[in-house]
């Protein structure tokens, strides 16, 4: 057996059972070997960029890490915008990727690259495999570290001499995980405290959630916590996923327009972190506040990435005694009927509210027009949404693809824009070969619309034939309907909301991957 082969045996024997791959030369033996163990489930990706973008979606739901394999140093870097995001999701990812054999790295050929340079800034692990026989064991160690219960990214770099010599059998066997610690009695009896000791108003104070506290027990034990205090829920501007609908707790994020982050903070005095941080905004911006709360605002950490969320919460919740039956920001009605006419995002926020079928995955990067998607979900069937964490563009589609494969029985409805979406279009492709339920709504305005906004916000004067021609996508026009049909994917253009409602309804109800082009 060699290293590759003991490698892919050392990743099954770990719980990781697919790799999104896009291989080259230095990698082929590795890819021999996912031949001989057909238990591995191999996806390819046209573009590294939809590889790892894959990889994060799969963690976000699927809570494992996958593998993704790359080719060097440049492939690599092809993936790092995705990785950058999957960092800031706190997704566990294992990266092999290839590099050529020791002897021949000191020769310089064209390929070579400093990878571990490459890998450092968008990893929590790096190491170059020493040999065939220390790469399944490294391998073991990656995979230990992505699954870490606060998600860590491990890059592991396969010279092709460790891939392709001698190695022990069978591959090394599953690795312990160190189980997250809760946060201390002090630090909760300190928090417990501040809200009941009168020194702030109640609707001064508020708990800001983020990644893992927006999903599982921590939402309902905040919205126990707020209906027995008076404090507010807020959430982070863009969270990793977020269980939203009926029945469950739909907490309001904070705004991304820095006007109306800070309107929404003015008034907070007592700022609660839950797996969260202190809010920033996005940019700086001339003559703003880098930080988004009130300087006289008082900030205190309940529990930071490492620890237990859930214990924390219980324990908050203990501490002033919020009850079951007693919980605030549920929600509840009858999603609002949409009206017809030209598309826009309220109006689209309707329609997905009342057709999104039970525990539909949505994933979201609609960018300027997904800014009011989300404040019809409450009504909503109960539902998945997962968002952009790191503001590199081009995250939406990959992320329908790997959520597909790690919740097959569930429906993934992509959300993107129409400059998004061209980042990593290649991702239609994987979705069409894959026969992945999801249905692709692309939001065609024919323009970056958030980089009007942002020229607006810095300062600048109206865009004139220069600025337009970087704030313009339509000479020519993307013709989203061929671009799908081109991959393999059934495609239908829309101009109303009426004709979307009536193929978001078919794309929804009907098995494989479509595509609407909603035109705004």
């Amino acid at each position: 057996m060699n290293g590759s082969e003991a490698m892919v045996h050392t990743l099954l024997n770990n719980d990781v059972s697919v790799c999104f791959a896009n291989p080259g030369t230095s990698e082929m033996h590795f890819v021999s070997a996912l031949d001989r163990v057909p238990e591995m489930r191999c996806v390819l990706g046209l573009f590294e960029g939809v590889v790892t973008g894959a990889a994060d979606g799969y963690y976000r739901m699927a809570r494992k890490p996958a593998a993704t394999l790359l080719h060097l140093g440049p492939g690599f870097g092809n993936g790092f915008a995705n990785l950058h995001n999957a960092k800031r999701a706190r997704s566990g990812i294992v990266n092999i990727i290839g590099q050529h054999a020791h002897d021949h790295i000191a020769n310089d050929a064209p390929l070579t690259s400093d990878i571990e340079g490459v890998a450092r800034p968008v990893s929590h692990w790096v190491r170059t495999s020493a040999s065939s026989v220390t790469a399944p064991h490294d391998t073991a160690q990656a995979v230990q570290v992505a699954s870490s219960p606060s998600g860590r990214i491990a890059s592991l770099i396969l010279p092709a001499d460790a891939a392709w010599g001698d190695s022990p059998a069978g591959g090394v066997g599953k690795l312990p995980v160190r189980a997250a610690p809760s946060p201390s009695a002090s630090v909760v009896e300190t928090i417990a405290r501040l809200i009941r000791s009168g020194q702030y108003e109640p609707s001064s104070i508020a708990l800001l959630l983020g990644n893992r506290a927006m999903r599982g027990a921590a939402p309902r034990l905040a919205g126990q916590i707020a209906a027995r205090t008076g404090c507010r829920l807020l959430a982070e501007n863009k969270n990793a996923r977020t269980e939203r609908g009926l029945g469950r707790v739909n907490i309001p994020q904070i705004p991304y327009p820095i006007n109306g982050a800070i309107e929404t903070l003015k008034d907070i005095r007592l700022l609660i972190l839950v797996d969260a941080r202190k809010p920033v905004a996005f940019f700086a911006y001339p003559d703003m506040p880098r930080f988004l709360v009130h300087d006289d605002c008082h900030v205190e950490t309940l529990v930071n990435e490492f620890e237990d969320v859930d214990a924390a919460m219980a324990d908050l919740n203990d501490a002033v005694g919020g009850r079951p039956d007693q919980i605030a920001y549920v929600g509840e009605g009858t999603p609002p009927a949409w009206s017809d006419g030209t598309p826009n995002s309220l109006e689209l926020g309707r329609a997905l509210a009342g057709l999104l079928p039970e525990n539909a995955i949505v994933v979201d990067e609609a960018i300027t027009t997904g800014r009011q998607l989300l404040l019809s979900t409450p009504s909503a069937q109960p539902h998945d949404w997962l968002e952009i964490t790191g503001g590199s563009i081009g995250y939406g589609l990959p992320c329908a693809v790997g959520a597909a494969i790690a919740c097959p029985d569930r429906k993934v409805v992509a959300i993107i824009g129409d400059g998004s979406a061209m980042y990593t279009v290649q991702s239609l492709w994987t979705m069409a070969r894959e026969g992945l339920d999801v249905t692709v709504i692309i939001c065609a305005n024919s323009k970056y619309q958030i980089l009007r906004g942002e020229l607006e916000a810095m300062g600048g004067p109206p865009p004139a034939t220069n600025a337009e021609r970087m704030l313009n996508i339509g000479s020519p026009v993307l013709d989203w309907v061929q671009l799908a049909q081109g991959q393999g994917m059934r495609a239908t253009r829309v101009t109303t909301m009426d004709a979307f409602a009536k193929a978001l309804q078919r794309g929804v109800g009907e098995a494989g991957p479509n595509l609407i082009e909603v035109m705004l």
